[in-house]
């Protein structure tokens, strides 16, 4: 038994019901949001009990945007072969693609935002800390998260407009500053320079609006959800399923 509940009800703030409302936790689902609030709006008030402000909402549906679509990535490979098998299951494809957003594909701004909440937490010392960080993988030579990409070099163009948007809206704090000390430190380690990839801009960016780590991946699975509804829509006029089977099965079995 978990005793931190023990005597308390369970509850939810999230949602109730009367004869003839809804309520989204304090708001009339009809009268308060219904064509006045826009999805990101009440996602960020129902997740963390607060409306975003102008700044914030931006921040939030940039970072939306840029998840979404990766192309044929694991997540959307995954979707269209499910959907391929069960195409009367349109929700059991997208979920066969949730699987996919995980430590090493979409969902990797968790490890990378712990690294900068080091950093922030260094304080003075915040250059030092994020050289030992460098260091460390260095000689481990395992990859910073938040770093690295096969195809966009010598920057990532998705990081560097997400941190020009955090300087035009005003969100651009510690986070984002940390994540400047640990790109310098990186490519002092490394002799080179090493993109800043998307997600590691993202973690910086979530970071800096208040979203705990916990939860950062939840933006992923959320903004990837829509972008393998959009493969299932392709899938059903332009199917690719039976190809990418038949190129794995000739790859592997011949």
């Amino acid at each position: 038994m978990n005793r931190r509940n023990e005597g308390v009800t369970p509850h939810t703030l999230l949602c109730r019901y009367t004869t003839d409302a809804v309520f989204y936790r304090e708001d009339d689902l009809v009268r308060d949001l219904l064509g006045k609030a826009t999805f990101v709006d009440v996602f960020m008030k129902q997740t963390f009990g607060y409306a975003p402000n102008a700044a914030q909402r931006r921040i939030v549906d940039a970072v939306l945007v840029t998840l979404m679509e990766h192309g044929l990535t694991p997540s959307a490979i995954a979707t269209r072969m499910i959907y391929s098998s069960s195409p009367e299951n349109l929700q059991s494809a997208v979920a066969a693609g949730l699987l996919a957003v995980a430590s090493r594909f979409v969902g990797t701004m968790e490890p990378a935002a712990q690294l900068l909440d080091r950093i922030v937490a260094a304080g003075d010392g915040a250059a030092d800390e994020a050289s030992r960080i460098a260091q460390d993988y260095r000689s481990r030579r395992a990859a910073v998260p938040g770093f690295g990409h096969h195809m966009h070099r010598p920057d990532d163009p998705r990081a560097v407009a997400l941190l020009k948007l955090a300087r035009e809206v005003g969100t651009f704090g510690e986070r984002c500053a940390a994540l400047e000390h640990l790109g310098a430190s990186v490519d002092a380690a490394a002799g080179r320079h090493i993109t800043i990839n998307a997600t590691g801009a993202i973690a910086a960016l979530l970071g800096d609006i208040g979203i705990p780590v916990a939860l950062m991946r939840g933006f992923a699975v959320l903004s990837r959800a829509a972008g393998l509804i959009a493969h299932i829509a392709e899938e059903q006029h332009d199917p690719s399923g039976r190809f990418i089977w038949d190129l794995v099965d000739g790859a592997m079995t011949a």
